[in-house]
């Protein structure tokens, strides 16, 4: 059994199985979904400091959380220890309905590391360090850390930041196995995450290439880590979640989510998508989701070239009904 209590700070999670952040995915509504297939944490899209510090009204609409989601962590992102520490001060430490505050040092993404940001620090040890250490000692909630296995093949420095990040206040650390010179390409490497686990006495959650409960139990066991943390590998796949809680726990049993089960979540997660946003918006984000819930089904690149071409709800659903109707089960 893989299974390990994870504690954040004074807040214990029901298993060790967590969703990752993603910008652009881990929205309001698909978290509500993930948790509800049993993801012991989830955490928002990565959240702009400077976006809070100046008051920037879509940054604000990333903070939107479900309570019934909780505990629910807040990513947020930035180089400037002084403005972490500021909005973490004035506009996160008043919300009940935050429970952990995230700093994103792995994102790869050119538009973030071209300003010092997410996985720029790895290459910026000291500078990472202080602002760990600052939005730490304001911070009335726990704080965790994300970052990569380092910038480049020749820089792989996760486990010298995992020590620097303990010994500024870090409650929890995730780790993806990755550099950010890869970005999503080749594979994770699970060494630089057991490296990571000895390294600290701080709990270590591992992120990367987990598409199946199998691959899971391979990290949990080759690593040591404390917990997973589901990427990638849950679009359009939430079902993943249960699974692998289940594998962690010694039962194999795991559940092959049928095309009906599919679609019936797709419909699912546009009527939430509905709720929150307005039809054109919720239907443009349904587009990218109803890809990933079909991949793999029978004429899914057919249907999806025309689900791409849907500009309203109705048109969408009656797509998938007339698409689930006349589907070949054989």
């Amino acid at each position: 059994m893989n299974y390990k209590k994870i504690k954040i700070g004074n807040i214990e999670l029901e298993n060790n199985v967590l969703l990752a952040p993603m910008a652009g995915v881990t929205d309001i509504c698909f978290r509500t979904i993930c948790k509800s297939f049993g993801a012991a944490l989830v955490y928002t899209e990565m959240v702009s400091a400077k976006g809070l510090y100046y008051k920037d009204s879509k940054t604000k609409e990333l903070m939107k959380i479900n309570p019934n989601n909780r505990p629910v962590a807040l990513q947020i992102f930035g180089s400037d220890p002084d403005i972490m520490a500021y909005v973490v001060e004035t506009y996160i430490n008043e919300r009940t309905d935050i429970d952990i505050i995230d700093i994103n040092m792995g994102c790869p993404a050119p538009k973030i590391v071209k300003n010092g940001d997410g996985s720029a620090l790895m290459k910026n040890t000291e500078l990472a360090g202080l602002i760990m250490n600052k939005v730490k000692k304001v911070s009335n909630k726990p704080v965790s850390v994300k970052f990569r296995a380092g910038w480049d093949p020749n820089s792989v420095n996760a486990p010298e930041f995992a020590k620097v990040m303990e010994y500024n206040g870090a409650d929890l650390i995730a780790i993806h196995g990755r550099t950010r010179e890869q970005y999503y390409t080749g594979k994770a490497d699970y060494d630089v995450i057991k490296e990571v686990k000895k390294s600290v006495e701080i709990p270590v959650i591992g992120n990367g290439d987990i598409f199946k409960p199998e691959d899971a139990l391979r990290m949990t066991e080759q690593t040591n880590c404390d917990g997973v943390m589901i990427g990638r590998g849950i679009f359009g796949n939430p079902w993943l979640i249960s699974n692998v809680i289940k594998g962690l726990n010694g039962n194999y049993d795991y559940y092959e989510p049928t095309p009906i089960d599919r679609i019936q979540m797709l419909k699912k997660h546009t009527e939430m998508m509905q709720q929150e946003y307005d039809e054109k918006i919720a239907v443009l984000e349904m587009r990218k989701h109803a890809g990933w819930y079909i991949k793999g089904m029978k004429n899914s690149s057919e249907i999806r070239s025309k689900i791409n071409k849907i500009t309203e709800i109705n048109e969408l659903f009656n797509c998938l009904d007339s698409y689930l109707k006349n589907y070949d089960y054989y």
